[in-house]
């Protein structure tokens, strides 16, 4: 028998036929390599380099490559980890409303009353907004600037009327418990707090040092009503 060759006249390469247990083994590997590349990124940690990047400049200005690059992922990566933009950008503002932004809830929660939890809210703000570290000021108030995403924007309006509504619950309930004065004006009460913090806020990305937010609180509070008996 001769050899096979090759038209240059070089021997080919003989086959052997692929045994049925070569071809099982081969089917096994195809079935079990996994499909793309494992995420190969700390997702807590590429959350947090996101929420610094929403908070230094807002929503509409934070670009999905920005949010990559600092992040240290692929766009593939980001989508699969966290879904879209907006979807990335609602994780981040629950995680900040759990951790840099707390202290309203807290202050709420564990102080006896609507003024004590005022002043622990706005003496907290006052160091929140400026500690080194992070961008100054409050994520919630300044991430929807220029922004063109209504949701978005109608979002984080929620949360900040939501804050607003809490106070004056808390106001409402010192009135009837006799801690403040009958005709105190809840509502009016209560939107002077929140613009004390937002205002706040903006201050402190203008550069307000924590003193000088310090001593705007404490004319903010100077000015809350009291009944001749609390001394609180």
């Amino acid at each position: 028998m001769h050899p096979m060759v090759n038209d240059d006249g070089t021997a080919k390469a003989s086959k052997r036929p692929e045994t049925a247990s070569a071809r099982a083994a081969g089917d096994g590997k195809a079935r079990t390599r996994p499909r793309g590349r494992p995420r190969s990124f700390d997702r807590e940690t590429a959350l947090e380099k996101a929420l610094l990047a929403f908070w230094e400049r807002g929503y509409e200005a934070t670009s999905v490559s920005d949010l990559t690059r600092v992040m240290d992922i692929g766009a593939p990566s980001l989508y699969a980890a966290f879904g879209d933009k907006r979807s990335l950008f609602e994780e981040v503002v629950r995680v900040y409303g759990t951790g840099y932004g707390s202290f309203t809830d807290r202050a709420l929660a564990e102080e006896p009353t609507a003024r004590d939890a005022v002043e622990r809210t706005l003496r907290e703000a006052a160091t929140a907004y400026t500690e080194p570290g992070h961008p100054h000021g409050c994520l919630v108030v300044h991430a929807a600037a220029n922004c063109s995403n209504l949701e978005v924007e109608q979002s984080l309006r929620d949360r900040r009327n939501a804050n607003i509504a809490a106070f004056e619950s808390r106001i409402r309930a010192d009135v009837a418990a006799g801690v403040l004065p009958p005709a105190t004006d809840a509502a009016a009460l209560a939107r002077h707090t929140g613009a004390m913090i937002q205002g706040m806020s903006q201050q402190a990305r203008d550069g307000a040092s924590r003193e000088e937010l310090e001593a705007v609180a404490e004319i903010a509070l100077s000015i809350w009503p009291r009944t001749g008996t609390h001394t609180g």
